[in-house]
């Protein structure tokens, strides 16, 4: 595998591992943008594996259509894909600035937490 790929999986990794511990410590905004990282890096890894361009983006839905289109297919529901996508900006800026009204929790953590590792699950799948 190429060392480029494995750089992104090891940033992706360690997204992943700091979600679980800011989730322990109930730190959820932090908690949220790492799962949203963790997912993003490894798409992205894909992408380089794939010897494809990778995108300056954060949007999942954007990623995912990316490899779609190179017939790489995830089979991550919409709805998850949009849910990612909705925690990115709400968890990175404070009150009043994006979305007024959101508050992040331990459920919402909970959820994210559950599809990276099932992205990041898929994402090993293609990288074997």
């Amino acid at each position: 595998m190429k060392n480029d790929v494995l750089i992104w999986m090891d940033y992706a990794r360690e997204n992943l591992a700091s979600a679980e511990i800011l989730m322990e410590k109930e730190l959820f905004n932090p908690c949220l943008q790492n799962i949203q990282q963790a997912i993003e890096k490894a798409l992205k890894a894909v992408l380089v594996y794939k010897d494809l361009s990778v995108k300056k983006t954060h949007s999942i839905q954007e990623l995912i259509g990316l490899l779609e289109k190179e017939n790489i297919r995830l089979d991550i529901s919409e709805e998850k894909i949009e849910f990612i996508d909705s925690i990115y900006l709400p968890s990175k800026y404070p009150l009043g600035s994006v979305l007024p009204n959101f508050e992040p929790a331990r459920e919402e953590c909970s959820q994210g937490l559950a599809i990276a590792m099932e992205i990041h699950d898929k994402v090993k799948s293609i990288l074997a």
